[in-house]
């Protein structure tokens, strides 16, 4: 096993196990050189090396336990920023907007998962014209890292007179938050704007702007963070969430260079592209990438998403096999 000894002492984590590996190292070439000078100690120096070389891949072990996890904490954070976004249909549009959050609420709350909010655009009706939140706890990406995509709504709105069916849509956004950053944003590309926060957060909400707004020039993305209590939190989130959409983005360039076959089969995973359909009338789900339907609408808008995000994981990565093979 090839470790950067240099690199292990950094990290506070491994930084004990590296100095005892280190030393290790050191003795087991004492321990060669001592034999090389005498032929009569070839049976003590056997054992001593057996014992070393033991030693060694204890501790090598206990350090690639350390790094595989960190490999995966990469790949499949547990922190995650969900967005929600009208699309056509206009009020009705906005309400499914407002049910798809509340499905990831509830279901974020059946995994133990924390769910705060960072903003809310809300329409006439109080549905979402757009918002934000923020997801943390085990798994929260592996689970949710399909639900990227463009959802389509197909019911009689409270509003319709005639009975007829209608058809809207709302995107979704997942955007994995990594604790090692690979991105950096030149301080020239973007503008910051601050104006006071609504809803909740007593009387200094009103009286000090502590809502921010960054504008990422060079893409025109647009972020906002308004329900921590401070400017300097608030700023710090929305840094945070713009920083992963910006790496998204980069990470989305590079796919696209591979996308032909995987796109005819398993989707791009853009925000864009329409991925399930929720058929009131029928009471049924149809996820579009797998060719799969579930039932009982009602309880998969509480939250019962569990069979569904499974059978899309496996659905995925069953298909994805295909592909490399």
């Amino acid at each position: 096993m090839s470790l950067d000894l240099n690199e292990l002492k950094k990290d506070h984590r491994t930084s004990y196990l590296a100095d005892m590996l280190e030393k290790l190292l050191r003795e087991e070439e004492q321990v060669r050189e001592m034999l090389a000078g005498d032929d009569a100690l070839q049976e003590l120096a056997a054992k001593e090396l057996k014992f070393i070389r033991e030693e060694k891949e204890r501790i090598e072990h206990q350090i690639q336990e350390i790094l595989d996890k960190d490999r995966e904490q990469e790949e499949f954070p547990n922190e995650i920023v969900l967005e929600v976004r009208a699309g056509a249909g206009g009020d009705e549009a906005s309400l499914f907007a407002w049910e798809l959050a509340h499905m990831y609420e509830k279901f974020s709350e059946s995994q133990g998962w924390l769910w705060r909010v960072n903003y809310e655009s809300k329409s006439e009706l109080s549905g979402y014209k757009e918002a934000s939140f923020e997801i943390k706890g085990k798994d929260v990406f592996k689970k949710m890292r399909y639900e990227t995509g463009v959802h389509r709504v197909q019911r009689i709105p409270a509003t319709e007179k005639n009975g007829r069916v209608h058809t809207s849509t709302a995107s979704v956004a997942v955007l994995p938050i990594k604790k090692k950053i690979n991105f950096k944003i030149d301080p020239s590309e973007f503008e910051m704007e601050y104006s006071r926060s609504g809803g909740k957060g007593g009387q200094n909400v009103n009286k000090v702007e502590t809502a921010v707004r960054i504008i990422h020039k060079p893409t025109g993305l647009d972020v906002r963070s308004t329900n921590e209590r401070s400017q300097l939190a608030n700023r710090e989130k929305a840094m945070m969430i713009l920083t992963a959409k910006l790496e998204q983005l980069e990470e989305e360039k590079e796919a696209k260079k591979y996308a032909g076959e995987r796109k005819e089969q398993i989707g791009t995973g853009d925000r864009s592209e329409k991925i399930r359909t929720y058929n009131f009338s029928q009471d049924r789900v149809t996820d579009h990438r797998i060719k799969k339907s579930w039932h009982n609408l009602p309880k998969i808008m509480e939250g019962g998403i569990e069979e569904i995000i499974k059978d899309i994981d496996f659905g995925v990565m069953r298909d994805e096999k295909m592909l490399d093979n």
